[in-house]
């Protein structure tokens, strides 16, 4: 059978998180505007640093919980990755969608709101329950993806 729009956004987003170096959780991203792909992204370490898959994961060792002290992460979320991607490339996305393979962290949830992005569609959760009062408050469109 043909996915749907949805189907078919998210699975580009479960392809995207493939590429993820990052020890813990695996997220993908996709933007998407008028049924178009914009960017991707994945979670990991900055361009030209070195990955947690290959030096090991900080947060780990220090036994930090999801959803908490971010700043102790050496990766880049997802979400970030393709945000970065469309300013570097100079591509417009206020009004688009991002399929996300998790619910987006509060930070996250901060730049998203920021670049105009209308809706956010994710998969898995993520305990942080800041972000989904953030995404309300700026009545961003959320949809739990099955």
């Amino acid at each position: 059978m043909r996915p749907s729009w949805d189907e078919y956004f998210m699975e580009i987003a479960r392809v995207a998180a493939t590429r993820s170096t990052c020890l813990r959780r695996k997220v993908g991203a996709a933007l998407v505007k008028d049924k178009r792909i914009l960017t991707t992204g994945y979670n990991g370490a900055p361009a030209g640093l070195n990955h947690c898959l290959d030096i090991g994961c900080l947060r780990a060792a220090m036994e930090i919980p999801s959803g908490q002290r971010h700043e102790l992460c050496r990766g880049l979320h997802a979400e970030q990755n393709a945000l970065i991607q469309a300013a570097v490339h100079g591509i417009p996305i206020q009004g688009s969608i991002i399929f996300v393979t998790h619910q987006p962290c509060v930070l996250c949830a901060k730049m998203i709101v920021n670049a105009g992005i209308r809706k956010v569609v994710f998969a898995g959760d993520y305990p942080d329950e800041l972000s989904l009062e953030i995404f309300k408050e700026a009545d961003i469109e959320l949809q739990r993806f099955s």
